[in-house]
């Protein structure tokens, strides 16, 4: 189910919020739990089934933690593990079944026909027999990226003693399964919304932050978003155009990712916020960075933090060496890269911020990187990461490469080109991008503007999301592009 649908909007929201405000406050838990299940197997039921096994192994997991150390059992909570102590070989099996069982099906749903596509190609071009590994076609599960990450870390934070093991089942599968962050985020980590299962509180203040959210973040997705992605994929599909027309296409894949992607945070904010959850901040204005390492502290915040933490810091963070460090880099963006999708293109946009992200270190330890002023640096960092959108948003490794002769002029511009060209300029999609601009550097965050809603901001917020609902029945159905990961 998508969130910008009149399923969602017109029956599913309304019933889930009626129950949730109705409800004794003990029956929510299992309410949520349900219609999260719902919500995921719409489309496809047998999914349902791939996300319990997920969850029923790491919440195991997390029993067994405790049982193999010791501690007792019987009180009220279960106790947290003792920070700064060995953990048994009982508890390492435990958690090394976790991290097993969630990334052999991880690998297997995403990553198992590349391995075999990489396979046979290698054979080929040896001369031996094409289909050495045969391929699956399987579909692929959405929001399996999202939903192993969280579940995984449960079971590391109990086991770091970071988090209490839960003793109920149904609170625990609440935590995988809550439908506002379960397909495309924020990857939520269990300690921070643990207590928030357990007691939470229900305001007006909340649930009107909330609403003015969820409209910011459905009219960024229909007013910005899908008109940006019509011009991003003109331009990407059409052969041979100018680099003036190119360098627009590009740019508005820059503005249709963040707005399409920051647009589902908002509205998963939102929707947690009416139901009494106070979810995290998953964009920080990252076209404001500087660099690209600031870029990754604002951009997808929830992934970053979870790749530092469960990845960079125990491979040896920056305490090993300046080469080490520069290694860890680029291995932690290098298999965040394979994290979005299983292609090439996927690992060279890793490997491209691996890259610069160990350049800027070694510029910014010999005092090098601040000698530019800041806004050339923004500019400059914009357009790194435009050109890395190049490989996360092209289809092939060849087309990859097209668009970037097409950039520098390097493309021999096809007779196409100008019928291509003036379907994407036109005044409306035209307006649509200068609005994107004015709103990505001159406009506050949804977080900002929503901490003091007066009338004025009400009003607005509600007249673009009528605005965008209305527009929404005009519109093809195009869903979040973080669903595809």
């Amino acid at each position: 189910m998508v969130f910008s649908s009149h399923i969602f909007l017109a029956y599913f929201l309304p019933l889930v919020l009626l129950l949730n405000y109705v409800l004794p406050f003990r029956w929510l838990t299992l309410m949520l739990t349900v219609m999260s299940y719902i919500f995921y197997g719409w489309a496809n039921p047998p999914w349902v089934l791939l996300m319990l096994i997920t969850s029923y192994v790491d919440y195991f997991c997390g029993l067994a933690l405790v049982k193999y150390s010791g501690l007792p059992m019987d009180g009220p909570d279960l106790p947290f593990l003792p920070k700064g102590t060995s953990r048994n070989f009982g508890q390492k099996v435990a958690l090394g079944i976790s991290i097993f069982t969630n990334l052999a099906i991880l690998s297997f749903f995403k990553y198992y026909d590349f391995a075999a596509e990489s396979v046979n190609a290698v054979a080929l071009a040896l001369g031996m027999p094409a289909e050495i590994a045969p391929l699956l076609h399987i579909a692929l599960p959405i929001g399996v990226s999202f939903y192993t990450f969280e579940s995984m870390s449960y079971a590391i934070d109990v086991y770091r003693g970071d988090a209490r093991p839960l003793r109920n089942p149904i609170d625990y599968q609440c935590f995988v399964a809550l439908f506002p962050h379960l397909i495309a985020g924020p990857i939520i980590r269990y300690h921070t919304i643990a207590e928030q299962i357990r007691s939470r509180a229900f305001n007006y203040e909340k649930f009107a932050r909330g609403t003015a959210f969820f409209c910011l973040g459905m009219a960024k997705k229909i007013l910005l978003a899908n008109p940006m992605g019509h011009v991003a994929d003109r331009a990407f599909a059409a052969a041979g155009l100018g680099p003036l027309d190119t360098w627009y296409g590009l740019f508005a894949y820059a503005f249709q990712i963040y707005f399409d992607f920051s647009a589902y945070s908002d509205m998963a904010v939102g929707l947690g916020l009416m139901f009494g959850f106070c979810l995290m901040k998953n964009f920080d204005d990252p076209y404001h960075s500087a660099s690209i390492t600031e870029l990754w502290r604002r951009w997808h915040i929830s992934l970053s933090t979870w790749l530092r933490d469960y990845l960079y810091i125990p491979l040896g963070g920056n305490r090993l060496g300046e080469s080490r460090t520069y290694l860890n880099l680029i291995t932690v963006m290098l298999l965040g890269g394979l994290w979005h999708g299983a292609s090439w293109n996927f690992v060279i946009w890793g490997l491209f911020h691996g890259v610069l992200l160990s350049i800027e270190r070694w510029l910014g330890m010999r005092g090098l990187f601040d000698r530019f002023p800041k806004p050339v640096r923004v500019a400059g960092t914009f357009l790194l990461v435009c050109i890395g959108w190049v490989f996360f948003r092209a289809e092939t490794l060849p087309q990859s490469i097209q668009i970037l002769k097409s950039l520098t002029g390097l493309e021999p511009t096809s007779p196409s080109a100008a019928l291509a060209g003036a379907s994407i300029h036109t005044p409306y999609h035209l307006f649509v991008f200068a609005t994107c601009a004015v709103v990505v550097w001159g406009m506050p965050q949804t977080w900002n503007f929503t901490q003091r809603l007066t009338p004025v901001r009400a009003a607005l917020c509600l007249t673009l999301f009528a605005t965008s609902v209305v527009c929404l029945w005009t519109q093809t159905v195009n869903p979040f592009l973080y669903f595809q990961f």
